[in-house]
């Protein structure tokens, strides 16, 4: 009799102790399944790899927010509305180093990545459609790995002065190219096709204009692949756009700064675009 209760208390422990072992391995199964929630890539057959949300709902970059701060405002919501979640992404092609989080002006957060801040598009009724790339050329769908990005916004020189995509005086956005990070790039009217007339052999003067070292990523849709190539700069790699060596502008120092249209006049030193003509031979 004492050995058969025996038996049955150890058959209860047991009992008890495979159901604590069953409750925490479904409890760390939802861990796993919840920690899901974060933002995702996905891999489109038209746009290869694209930012989503957890449920695959395709997000985009608005061209206009040149610095990080969201200019999507109003009856604009309606068509692009924000993106926000804070849980943490566990996708490995996610730099988890680039999220970001901005308040907006109506005390809302919005998520960023690479400071670029996160919408959706209403025109987008499920998972994985990509309807909303290059609406307006100022609309582009968000992914980790752009080479190149567009911004569209106001061109202020190095004194202050505002300037047109001509570089005239005047108030309006242009549309430009920037690096991933939204910093912009500059052509120098000196150069020529795929030659840099500009840097010095011991890079004495790159601090001032830096020559753009990054050689691959993703394009942007109004950027033609075959305009992009890789020159040697005594033994530097350096992109070209159309054929024009591409540089940064030393003195911008914050997102959306494009001084360098100014300096040393205007002109000397152009921003990129797709209006921008093929570098001469010569």
């Amino acid at each position: 009799m004492i050995r058969y209760k025996k038996n049955v208390k150890i058959a209860f422990l047991a009992v008890a102790f495979l159901t604590m072992f069953s409750s925490c391995s479904k409890n760390d199964g939802d861990e796993i399944q919840n920690s899901n929630t974060g933002i995702k890539t996905l891999e489109n057959a038209t746009f290869g790899t694209i930012l989503t949300d957890a449920d695959g709902k395709t997000l985009y970059f608005f061209s206009n927010d040149t610095k990080g701060i969201s200019t999507c405002t109003g009856n604009c919501l309606a068509t692009w509305p924000i993106y926000h979640n804070n849980k943490t992404s566990n996708d490995s092609k996610i730099d988890k180093s680039q999220l970001g989080e901005i308040t907006r002006n109506d005390g809302s957060k919005q998520t960023t990545y690479k400071g670029w801040p996160l919408y959706y598009f209403s025109g987008d009724n499920q998972s994985g459609q990509v309807r909303g790339d290059a609406v307006g050329k100022i609309w582009y769908v968000a992914k980790p790995d752009y080479l190149l990005m567009v911004a569209n916004g106001q061109l202020i020189g190095h004194t202050g002065k505002k300037y047109l995509s001509d570089y005239t005086e005047g108030e309006g956005n242009t549309i430009y190219l920037t690096d991933d990070k939204g910093r912009t790039l500059y052509s120098f009217q000196h150069d020529r096709f795929k030659t840099n007339n500009y840097t010095a052999s011991d890079f004495s003067n790159d601090g001032l204009w830096p020559i753009f070292q990054k050689e691959s990523g993703s394009l942007p849709s109004m950027v033609v692949v075959t305009d992009i190539a890789v020159i040697s700069v005594f033994g530097k790699k350096q992109l070209t756009y159309k054929g024009w060596p591409v540089y940064y502008f030393g003195q911008d120092q914050v997102r959306g700064d494009n001084k360098g249209i100014s300096y040393p006049q205007p002109g000397v030193w152009p921003i990129l675009n797709e209006t921008t003509a093929i570098a001469p031979a010569q």
